[in-house]
Protein backbone atom coordinates (compact mmCIF):
# COMPACT_ATOMS: atom_id res chain seq x y z
CA UNK A 1 0.00 0.00 0.00
CA UNK A 2 1.15 3.54 -1.06
CA UNK A 3 1.38 5.77 2.19
CA UNK A 4 1.44 8.88 -0.14
CA UNK A 5 -2.30 8.31 -1.34
CA UNK A 6 -3.73 6.53 1.91
CA UNK A 7 -2.27 7.83 5.10
CA UNK A 8 -4.50 6.47 7.29
CA UNK A 9 -3.91 8.47 10.35
CA UNK A 10 -4.76 11.80 8.58
CA UNK A 11 -7.67 10.87 6.43
CA UNK A 12 -9.48 9.23 9.37
CA UNK A 13 -8.48 12.37 11.45
CA UNK A 14 -10.65 13.08 14.64
CA UNK A 15 -13.06 15.38 13.71
CA UNK A 16 -11.56 17.82 16.34
CA UNK A 17 -7.71 17.47 15.34
CA UNK A 18 -9.17 18.20 11.83
CA UNK A 19 -11.32 21.40 12.66
CA UNK A 20 -8.63 22.44 14.72
CA UNK A 21 -5.95 21.76 11.62
CA UNK A 22 -8.96 24.23 9.33
CA UNK A 23 -8.75 27.18 12.32
CA UNK A 24 -4.84 27.72 11.56
CA UNK A 25 -5.09 27.19 7.70
CA UNK A 26 -8.10 29.62 7.54
CA UNK A 27 -6.03 32.35 9.08
CA UNK A 28 -2.89 31.83 7.38
CA UNK A 29 -5.34 32.20 3.95
CA UNK A 30 -6.63 35.28 5.02
CA UNK A 31 -3.55 36.77 5.57
CA UNK A 32 -2.13 35.94 2.04
CA UNK A 33 -5.28 36.95 0.64
CA UNK A 34 -5.13 40.58 2.89
CA UNK A 35 -2.37 40.81 0.43
CA UNK A 36 -4.86 40.88 -3.07
CA UNK A 37 -6.42 43.95 -4.32
CA UNK A 38 -9.85 42.34 -3.63
CA UNK A 39 -9.66 41.16 -0.29
CA UNK A 40 -7.22 44.37 1.16
CA UNK A 41 -9.22 45.61 4.12
CA UNK A 42 -12.26 43.45 3.77
CA UNK A 43 -10.66 40.91 6.35
CA UNK A 44 -10.19 40.23 9.65
CA UNK A 45 -6.56 39.65 10.78
CA UNK A 46 -7.72 36.13 12.14
CA UNK A 47 -10.64 34.27 13.47
CA UNK A 48 -10.95 32.74 17.08
CA UNK A 49 -13.04 30.09 16.33
CA UNK A 50 -14.48 28.43 12.80
CA UNK A 51 -17.70 29.76 13.69
CA UNK A 52 -16.12 33.06 12.86
CA UNK A 53 -16.14 32.14 9.64
CA UNK A 54 -19.94 33.12 9.13
CA UNK A 55 -18.88 37.30 9.82
CA UNK A 56 -16.98 36.69 6.32
CA UNK A 57 -18.16 38.01 3.41
CA UNK A 58 -19.16 36.24 0.18
CA UNK A 59 -16.93 35.90 -2.66
CA UNK A 60 -19.80 35.11 -6.11
CA UNK A 61 -18.31 34.84 -9.65
CA UNK A 62 -19.24 38.55 -10.61
CA UNK A 63 -16.26 39.40 -8.10
CA UNK A 64 -13.74 37.40 -10.18
CA UNK A 65 -15.25 38.77 -13.24
CA UNK A 66 -14.53 42.75 -11.46
CA UNK A 67 -11.30 41.39 -10.29
CA UNK A 68 -9.96 40.50 -13.92
CA UNK A 69 -6.92 40.44 -14.57
CA UNK A 70 -5.32 40.10 -11.02
CA UNK A 71 -7.69 41.88 -8.64
CA UNK A 72 -7.06 38.46 -6.64
CA UNK A 73 -3.39 37.93 -6.82
CA UNK A 74 -1.55 38.13 -3.65
CA UNK A 75 2.23 36.79 -5.44
CA UNK A 76 4.19 38.53 -7.36
CA UNK A 77 3.39 37.13 -11.22
CA UNK A 78 6.45 35.89 -11.62
CA UNK A 79 5.93 33.47 -8.80
CA UNK A 80 3.22 32.08 -11.11
CA UNK A 81 3.37 29.13 -13.38
CA UNK A 82 0.00 28.41 -14.33
CA UNK A 83 -3.06 30.26 -15.14
CA UNK A 84 -6.86 28.64 -16.57
CA UNK A 85 -9.68 30.98 -17.34
CA UNK A 86 -13.52 30.61 -17.92
CA UNK A 87 -14.48 31.67 -21.36
CA UNK A 88 -16.20 34.84 -21.12
CA UNK A 89 -18.94 33.93 -23.13
CA UNK A 90 -21.74 35.17 -20.63
CA UNK A 91 -19.93 37.69 -19.43
CA UNK A 92 -15.99 38.94 -18.83
CA UNK A 93 -13.85 35.83 -17.93
CA UNK A 94 -12.45 34.91 -14.74
CA UNK A 95 -8.84 33.76 -14.45
CA UNK A 96 -7.58 31.95 -11.39
CA UNK A 97 -3.86 31.64 -10.68
CA UNK A 98 -1.62 29.08 -9.62
CA UNK A 99 2.15 28.90 -8.03
CA UNK A 100 4.50 25.58 -7.93
CA UNK A 101 3.05 25.18 -4.78
CA UNK A 102 -0.46 25.09 -5.68
CA UNK A 103 -0.15 22.78 -8.73
CA UNK A 104 1.66 20.27 -6.48
CA UNK A 105 -1.04 20.28 -3.62
CA UNK A 106 -3.54 20.02 -6.47
CA UNK A 107 -2.05 17.05 -7.80
CA UNK A 108 -1.81 15.73 -4.17
CA UNK A 109 -5.60 15.50 -3.80
CA UNK A 110 -6.17 14.29 -7.03
CA UNK A 111 -4.27 10.90 -6.76
CA UNK A 112 -5.38 10.92 -3.59
CA UNK A 113 -8.79 10.62 -4.45
CA UNK A 114 -8.16 7.93 -7.65
CA UNK A 115 -6.41 5.66 -5.06
CA UNK A 116 -9.64 5.56 -3.18
CA UNK A 117 -11.36 4.43 -5.93
CA UNK A 118 -8.87 1.84 -6.32
CA UNK A 119 -6.91 3.13 -9.03
CA UNK A 120 -2.63 2.30 -8.80
CA UNK A 121 0.32 2.61 -10.26
CA UNK A 122 -0.31 -0.63 -12.47
CA UNK A 123 -3.28 1.36 -14.30
CA UNK A 124 -3.52 2.28 -17.64
CA UNK A 125 -5.92 6.16 -17.22
CA UNK A 126 -7.15 7.00 -20.56
CA UNK A 127 -8.02 10.97 -19.76
CA UNK A 128 -11.08 12.07 -21.90
CA UNK A 129 -11.90 15.44 -20.86
CA UNK A 130 -10.71 18.64 -22.84
CA UNK A 131 -7.65 20.47 -22.23
CA UNK A 132 -6.50 23.93 -22.19
CA UNK A 133 -7.87 26.83 -20.04
CA UNK A 134 -10.76 23.93 -18.83
CA UNK A 135 -9.13 22.32 -15.57
CA UNK A 136 -11.03 19.09 -16.67
CA UNK A 137 -8.49 16.88 -18.29
CA UNK A 138 -5.29 18.59 -16.41
CA UNK A 139 -6.75 18.38 -13.25
CA UNK A 140 -6.86 14.63 -13.35
CA UNK A 141 -3.97 14.39 -15.68
CA UNK A 142 -1.51 15.68 -13.23
CA UNK A 143 -2.80 13.30 -10.49
CA UNK A 144 -2.94 10.17 -12.38
CA UNK A 145 0.56 10.46 -13.37
CA UNK A 146 1.74 11.73 -9.62
CA UNK A 147 -0.15 8.06 -8.94
CA UNK A 148 1.66 6.16 -11.21
CA UNK A 149 -0.78 5.36 -13.52
CA UNK A 150 0.35 5.16 -17.09
CA UNK A 151 -1.42 8.31 -18.60
CA UNK A 152 -3.37 8.87 -22.50
CA UNK A 153 -4.15 12.43 -22.61
CA UNK A 154 -6.45 11.42 -25.27
CA UNK A 155 -8.75 15.04 -24.68
CA UNK A 156 -12.09 14.58 -25.80
CA UNK A 157 -14.15 14.06 -29.39
CA UNK A 158 -12.79 11.43 -31.94
CA UNK A 159 -14.95 8.06 -30.69
CA UNK A 160 -13.43 5.24 -32.67
CA UNK A 161 -9.85 6.94 -31.91
CA UNK A 162 -10.98 6.65 -28.53
CA UNK A 163 -11.96 2.96 -28.83
CA UNK A 164 -9.15 1.98 -30.57
CA UNK A 165 -7.21 3.63 -27.54
CA UNK A 166 -9.01 1.18 -25.38
CA UNK A 167 -8.03 -1.65 -27.02
CA UNK A 168 -4.29 -0.70 -28.05
CA UNK A 169 -3.19 0.29 -24.27
CA UNK A 170 -5.58 -1.89 -22.47
CA UNK A 171 -6.85 0.99 -20.54
CA UNK A 172 -8.40 0.49 -17.13
CA UNK A 173 -9.88 3.66 -15.96
CA UNK A 174 -11.54 6.75 -17.75
CA UNK A 175 -12.33 10.36 -17.08
CA UNK A 176 -15.49 11.76 -19.34
CA UNK A 177 -18.90 13.41 -18.81
CA UNK A 178 -21.40 11.04 -18.40
CA UNK A 179 -23.40 12.45 -21.37
CA UNK A 180 -20.12 11.83 -23.34
CA UNK A 181 -19.98 7.86 -21.80
CA UNK A 182 -23.55 7.05 -23.60
CA UNK A 183 -22.97 8.43 -26.80
CA UNK A 184 -19.48 6.49 -26.93
CA UNK A 185 -21.55 3.76 -25.81
CA UNK A 186 -23.64 4.05 -29.37
CA UNK A 187 -20.30 3.87 -30.88
CA UNK A 188 -19.56 0.81 -29.46
CA UNK A 189 -22.78 -0.75 -30.76
CA UNK A 190 -22.07 0.30 -34.30
CA UNK A 191 -18.71 -0.98 -34.43
CA UNK A 192 -19.80 -4.66 -32.82
CA UNK A 193 -17.87 -4.16 -29.63
CA UNK A 194 -18.79 -5.11 -26.07
CA UNK A 195 -17.17 -3.05 -23.73
CA UNK A 196 -17.78 -5.70 -21.19
CA UNK A 197 -16.34 -8.09 -22.84
CA UNK A 198 -13.87 -6.61 -25.14
CA UNK A 199 -12.14 -4.38 -23.26
CA UNK A 200 -10.56 -3.78 -19.82
CA UNK A 201 -12.36 -1.14 -18.50
CA UNK A 202 -12.72 -1.37 -14.55
CA UNK A 203 -13.72 2.46 -13.48
CA UNK A 204 -14.64 5.42 -14.82
CA UNK A 205 -14.79 8.82 -13.31
CA UNK A 206 -17.76 11.30 -14.02
CA UNK A 207 -17.84 14.92 -13.88
CA UNK A 208 -18.04 18.08 -15.53
CA UNK A 209 -22.00 18.41 -15.76
CA UNK A 210 -24.51 17.10 -13.26
CA UNK A 211 -26.12 13.82 -13.52
CA UNK A 212 -28.71 11.04 -11.54
CA UNK A 213 -27.87 7.99 -9.84
CA UNK A 214 -30.40 6.14 -12.52
CA UNK A 215 -27.64 7.98 -15.34
CA UNK A 216 -24.66 6.04 -13.24
CA UNK A 217 -26.23 2.79 -12.70
CA UNK A 218 -26.88 2.71 -16.62
CA UNK A 219 -23.50 3.72 -17.41
CA UNK A 220 -22.32 0.92 -14.87
CA UNK A 221 -24.83 -1.96 -16.39
CA UNK A 222 -23.47 -0.64 -20.55
CA UNK A 223 -19.79 -1.04 -19.47
CA UNK A 224 -19.73 -3.84 -16.64
CA UNK A 225 -17.56 -1.06 -14.85
CA UNK A 226 -17.91 0.84 -11.43
CA UNK A 227 -18.48 4.82 -12.08
CA UNK A 228 -17.51 7.15 -9.26
CA UNK A 229 -19.18 10.50 -9.35
CA UNK A 230 -16.38 13.06 -8.43
CA UNK A 231 -17.08 17.38 -8.20
CA UNK A 232 -14.68 20.14 -8.86
CA UNK A 233 -15.07 24.13 -9.86
CA UNK A 234 -12.09 25.78 -11.46
CA UNK A 235 -12.37 28.66 -8.58
CA UNK A 236 -10.92 25.93 -6.40
CA UNK A 237 -8.73 24.15 -9.06
CA UNK A 238 -10.89 21.98 -10.54
CA UNK A 239 -11.71 18.37 -10.39
CA UNK A 240 -10.93 16.75 -6.86
CA UNK A 241 -13.01 18.84 -4.68
CA UNK A 242 -14.65 16.09 -3.77
CA UNK A 243 -14.28 12.51 -5.36
CA UNK A 244 -16.31 9.23 -3.87
CA UNK A 245 -14.63 6.13 -2.48
CA UNK A 246 -15.41 2.53 -2.93
CA UNK A 247 -18.38 2.75 -0.77
CA UNK A 248 -19.83 5.14 -3.46
CA UNK A 249 -22.22 7.05 -0.82
CA UNK A 250 -21.51 10.20 -1.09
CA UNK A 251 -17.87 12.14 -2.03
CA UNK A 252 -15.49 12.83 0.76
CA UNK A 253 -14.66 16.94 0.17
CA UNK A 254 -10.91 17.15 0.80
CA UNK A 255 -11.45 19.13 4.52
CA UNK A 256 -7.49 19.55 4.80
CA UNK A 257 -7.73 22.38 1.83
CA UNK A 258 -11.18 23.44 1.57
CA UNK A 259 -13.27 24.78 4.21
CA UNK A 260 -16.84 24.07 3.20
CA UNK A 261 -20.28 25.70 4.33
CA UNK A 262 -23.72 25.02 2.80
CA UNK A 263 -26.19 27.94 2.80
CA UNK A 264 -29.81 28.81 2.28
CA UNK A 265 -28.85 30.25 -1.57
CA UNK A 266 -31.97 32.93 -0.86
CA UNK A 267 -30.88 34.31 2.45
CA UNK A 268 -27.36 33.40 2.89
CA UNK A 269 -28.27 31.88 6.23
CA UNK A 270 -25.96 29.06 6.84
CA UNK A 271 -27.55 25.40 7.36
CA UNK A 272 -26.87 22.35 9.19
CA UNK A 273 -25.52 19.04 7.70
CA UNK A 274 -27.91 17.43 6.59
CA UNK A 275 -30.24 20.09 5.27
CA UNK A 276 -30.02 21.23 0.75
CA UNK A 277 -28.23 24.04 -0.11
CA UNK A 278 -25.80 26.14 -1.80
CA UNK A 279 -22.22 25.09 -1.49
CA UNK A 280 -19.95 27.49 -0.13
CA UNK A 281 -15.94 26.67 -0.41
CA UNK A 282 -13.29 28.43 1.21
CA UNK A 283 -9.29 27.58 -0.46
CA UNK A 284 -7.40 26.64 2.58
CA UNK A 285 -3.68 25.95 0.73
CA UNK A 286 -3.78 27.81 -2.33
CA UNK A 287 -0.66 30.27 -2.51
CA UNK A 288 -1.24 32.14 -5.45
CA UNK A 289 -4.79 32.88 -5.12
CA UNK A 290 -6.90 32.18 -2.27
CA UNK A 291 -10.76 32.70 -2.10
CA UNK A 292 -12.87 33.20 0.71
CA UNK A 293 -16.23 31.82 1.18
CA UNK A 294 -16.87 31.30 -2.65
CA UNK A 295 -20.83 30.98 -3.60
CA UNK A 296 -20.40 28.33 -5.63
CA UNK A 297 -24.03 28.06 -7.01
CA UNK A 298 -23.94 24.31 -6.83
CA UNK A 299 -26.95 23.20 -4.77
CA UNK A 300 -26.33 19.74 -2.98
CA UNK A 301 -26.41 18.09 0.51
CA UNK A 302 -23.71 17.52 3.32
CA UNK A 303 -24.34 13.82 5.00
CA UNK A 304 -24.07 13.48 8.32
CA UNK A 305 -22.54 10.26 9.83
CA UNK A 306 -19.19 8.76 9.39
CA UNK A 307 -18.83 6.72 6.03
CA UNK A 308 -18.09 3.14 6.42
CA UNK A 309 -14.79 3.51 5.04
CA UNK A 310 -13.58 5.45 7.94
CA UNK A 311 -12.60 8.59 6.23
CA UNK A 312 -13.81 11.47 8.37
CA UNK A 313 -13.73 14.51 5.90
CA UNK A 314 -17.73 15.33 4.97
CA UNK A 315 -19.35 14.00 2.39
CA UNK A 316 -21.24 15.53 -0.10
CA UNK A 317 -24.25 14.33 -2.10
CA UNK A 318 -24.30 14.59 -5.90
CA UNK A 319 -24.91 17.89 -7.47
CA UNK A 320 -28.73 18.34 -7.99
CA UNK A 321 -28.27 21.40 -10.13
CA UNK A 322 -27.23 24.85 -9.83
CA UNK A 323 -29.03 27.51 -8.33
CA UNK A 324 -29.36 29.61 -11.61
CA UNK A 325 -30.59 26.18 -13.39
CA UNK A 326 -33.52 25.89 -11.44
CA UNK A 327 -36.72 26.14 -13.87
CA UNK A 328 -39.71 28.05 -12.87
CA UNK A 329 -42.66 26.62 -15.11
CA UNK A 330 -46.20 27.54 -13.87
CA UNK A 331 -44.90 28.42 -10.38
CA UNK A 332 -43.49 25.02 -10.26
CA UNK A 333 -39.79 25.00 -9.53
CA UNK A 334 -37.75 22.74 -11.31
CA UNK A 335 -34.53 21.19 -11.94
CA UNK A 336 -33.65 19.24 -14.71
CA UNK A 337 -31.95 16.75 -12.96
CA UNK A 338 -35.90 15.70 -11.84
CA UNK A 339 -36.48 14.70 -15.61
CA UNK A 340 -33.03 13.05 -15.83
CA UNK A 341 -33.73 10.93 -12.42
CA UNK A 342 -37.13 9.66 -14.04
CA UNK A 343 -36.14 9.15 -17.57
CA UNK A 344 -32.70 7.34 -17.04
CA UNK A 345 -34.92 4.71 -15.12
CA UNK A 346 -36.92 3.64 -18.00
CA UNK A 347 -35.73 1.02 -19.86
CA UNK A 348 -37.59 1.64 -23.05
CA UNK A 349 -35.40 5.12 -22.92
CA UNK A 350 -32.14 5.69 -25.05
CA UNK A 351 -29.60 7.95 -23.83
CA UNK A 352 -30.58 11.33 -24.81
CA UNK A 353 -33.05 13.77 -24.34
CA UNK A 354 -33.75 17.50 -24.56
CA UNK A 355 -36.00 19.69 -22.77
CA UNK A 356 -37.51 22.65 -24.51
CA UNK A 357 -39.23 25.48 -22.39
CA UNK A 358 -41.54 27.81 -24.57
CA UNK A 359 -43.80 31.05 -23.91
CA UNK A 360 -47.48 30.17 -25.77
CA UNK A 361 -50.19 32.66 -25.55
CA UNK A 362 -48.08 34.08 -22.06
CA UNK A 363 -47.70 30.05 -20.61
CA UNK A 364 -45.07 28.54 -20.01
CA UNK A 365 -44.79 24.88 -21.52
CA UNK A 366 -42.26 22.30 -21.08
CA UNK A 367 -41.81 19.94 -23.89
CA UNK A 368 -39.48 17.12 -23.36
CA UNK A 369 -37.95 15.16 -26.78
CA UNK A 370 -36.62 11.49 -25.71
CA UNK A 371 -34.99 9.02 -27.60
CA UNK A 372 -36.35 5.44 -27.39
CA UNK A 373 -34.71 1.81 -28.08
CA UNK A 374 -34.64 1.27 -32.17
CA UNK A 375 -37.33 -1.83 -31.25
CA UNK A 376 -39.86 0.52 -29.50
CA UNK A 377 -39.69 3.17 -31.81
CA UNK A 378 -40.16 1.09 -35.11
CA UNK A 379 -42.63 -1.60 -32.90
CA UNK A 380 -45.97 -1.05 -32.33
CA UNK A 381 -47.82 2.41 -32.31
CA UNK A 382 -50.08 1.50 -29.31
CA UNK A 383 -46.82 0.70 -27.68
CA UNK A 384 -45.20 3.64 -28.05
CA UNK A 385 -48.58 5.60 -27.26
CA UNK A 386 -48.22 3.17 -23.85
CA UNK A 387 -45.00 4.12 -23.11
CA UNK A 388 -45.46 7.97 -23.76
CA UNK A 389 -48.40 7.96 -21.56
CA UNK A 390 -46.35 6.55 -18.60
CA UNK A 391 -43.93 8.66 -19.01
CA UNK A 392 -45.89 11.71 -18.80
CA UNK A 393 -47.35 10.13 -15.41
CA UNK A 394 -43.87 9.79 -13.59
CA UNK A 395 -42.88 12.84 -14.87
CA UNK A 396 -45.68 14.54 -12.99
CA UNK A 397 -45.59 12.36 -10.37
CA UNK A 398 -41.54 14.05 -9.97
CA UNK A 399 -41.94 17.56 -11.14
CA UNK A 400 -45.74 18.32 -10.23
CA UNK A 401 -46.58 19.77 -13.75
CA UNK A 402 -47.47 17.65 -16.96
CA UNK A 403 -44.92 17.78 -19.85
CA UNK A 404 -45.49 17.02 -23.40
CA UNK A 405 -43.31 14.25 -24.51
CA UNK A 406 -42.44 13.48 -28.02
CA UNK A 407 -40.82 10.30 -28.64
CA UNK A 408 -37.92 10.20 -31.05
CA UNK A 409 -35.55 8.19 -32.97
CA UNK A 410 -32.56 6.80 -31.19
CA UNK A 411 -29.42 8.87 -32.32
CA UNK A 412 -31.36 12.14 -33.56
CA UNK A 413 -31.07 14.44 -31.35
CA UNK A 414 -27.90 16.81 -31.31
CA UNK A 415 -24.94 15.06 -29.51
CA UNK A 416 -22.10 16.51 -26.75
CA UNK A 417 -18.39 15.44 -27.09
CA UNK A 418 -18.14 17.77 -24.08
CA UNK A 419 -20.55 18.87 -21.26
CA UNK A 420 -24.30 18.45 -22.37
CA UNK A 421 -26.76 20.98 -22.98
CA UNK A 422 -29.79 19.59 -21.79
CA UNK A 423 -31.99 22.70 -21.85
CA UNK A 424 -33.25 25.08 -24.31
CA UNK A 425 -35.08 27.77 -22.69
CA UNK A 426 -37.35 29.67 -25.83
CA UNK A 427 -38.04 32.50 -22.95
CA UNK A 428 -34.77 33.98 -23.00
CA UNK A 429 -35.58 35.38 -26.58
CA UNK A 430 -38.82 35.70 -26.73
CA UNK A 431 -39.24 38.22 -23.98
CA UNK A 432 -42.91 38.99 -22.42
CA UNK A 433 -44.87 42.35 -23.76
Amino acid sequence: MDERYWNRAFETMPRSDLESLQLSRINSALARAARSQHYRKRLPDRLENLEDVKTLPFTVKQDLRDGFPDGFLCVPLEDIVRLHSSSGTTGKATVVYHTRGDIDNWSELVARSMYMTGVRKGDVFQNMMGYGLFTGGLGLHYGSEKLGSLTIPASSGNSKRQIKLMQDFGTTAIHTTPSYALHLYTIFEEEGIDPRQDLKLKVAFLGAEPYTGETRKKIESLYGIRAFNSYGLSEMNGPGVAFECEEQNGMHLWEDSYLLEIIDPATGEVLEDGHEGELVLTTLQREGMPIIRYRTGDIATVYTGTCLCGRTHRRISRIKGRSDDMLIIKGVNIYPMQVEKVLMDIPEIGHNYLIEIENVEYLDTMKIKVEVVQEIFHGNIGELESLKRRIVEELKNEILIRPQVILVEPNSLPKSEGKASRVVDHREKSPRP
